[in-house]
């Protein structure tokens, strides 16, 4: 299972979607999109009976292309990835960062659906999904996307701690413009199996992408700060103004103000009752005994680590703060 967090912090760990779900919502949309086409071109002939069979062609090439692919790309678009057909199978089309989906994905996934799913009835796109390990077609590769499974069941979900409070609105400056989706999918993924790696290569991992990440910022990684604990803050924050900017626009839709600045976004990810933890100096969320660890070598389970306390520190985070 892929697990990834979604750019406007929405989950973590979704999985991706394989051919049989994905078949069945390209049906769906394109019932419905085939329904539209035939209807309005019965409207359009008649309309256009006075035209000349030069004129009457040229408005059926238009109205197949502004419905069969226009049509995908403004409602993927609008709606963030999701068409009628994915949201009757409960999936959802994302970016490889596991961020929300711009104009030009679902314009070069619509684009090439045009080949692959319209010109070849379907044939490439079959192949290629099958083909790829996380079920992908030609058009997601093409525009750096992925279909995801948003129903997740819930008994499967837990919350991870999030950023401890001595780093909580430290980065608020900081300059994420220049990070890349892969960093950031590669980042989002370490945090979410840091706790499942060996002490060493966690920590060798965390440390290199830390380092990658202070160069895209051009911020150096503060003295003492650990760094799986410097990585969890900027992907936090990085949530945060995706949920700032988007409640934004909701609320300018709605006539209402924007939302306040500071919204702590915790991560999230499917876990079993109880998970391993790293144990110190690896890099991982790590105090003198790292959260969720009982002294005597024993895992606590994770509801007794994530559930409401009022006490801050390292007991409550996993994070130790720096000496």
């Amino acid at each position: 299972m892929n697990e990834l967090v979604t750019g406007d912090a929405v989950v973590l760990g979704l999985r991706p979607a394989r051919l049989p779900s994905r078949a069945l919502a390209i049906a769906i949309d394109l019932t419905v999109l085939l329904t539209v086409f035939v209807l309005l071109s019965i409207g359009l002939a008649v309309a256009t009976v006075t035209l000349d069979e030069a004129a009457v062609a040229a408005i059926a090439v238009a109205t197949f292309l502004l419905v069969l692919v226009g049509g995908p790309v403004a409602v993927e678009t609008l709606s963030h990835g999701r068409s009628l057909g994915k949201l009757a199978c409960g999936l959802r089309v994302v970016r490889d960062d596991g961020g929300p989906i711009r104009f030009r994905h679902a314009l070069v996934r619509g684009a090439m659906g045009m080949v692959e799913i319209l010109g070849t009835f379907g044939v490439v796109g079959c192949i290629a999904s099958l083909v790829s390990a996380r079920g992908r077609r030609l058009g997601d590769v093409f525009a750096g996307t992925l279909v995801v499974r948003e129903r997740v069941p819930a008994g499967r979900t837990r919350t991870v701690p999030p950023p401890p409070p001595w780093l909580m609105g430290r980065f608020t400056q900081l300059d994420l413009s220049g990070v890349p989706d892969g960093l950031w999918l590669a980042i989002r993924q370490y945090l979410t199996r840091m706790h499942q790696l060996d002490a060493a290569v966690g920590g060798a991992l965390a440390e290199r992408l830390s380092t990658d990440l202070a160069v895209r910022t051009g911020v150096p990684v503060p003295h003492g700060v650990p760094a799986a604990a410097y990585l969890a803050a900027v992907v936090n924050e990085r949530q945060a103004r995706d949920v700032r900017r988007v409640a934004a626009a909701a609320g300018r839709d709605a006539g209402h103000a924007p939302v306040p600045t500071a919204v702590p976004v915790p991560l999230a990810m499917p876990v079993s009752a109880h998970v391993p933890v790293p144990g110190p100096g690896d890099g991982g969320f790590s105090g003198s005994h790292p959260a969720g660890v009982r002294p005597e070598g024993g895992v606590e389970p994770i509801e007794a680590r994530t559930g409401r306390n009022d006490a801050e520190g390292p007991a409550r985070t996993g994070f130790a703060p720096p000496a």
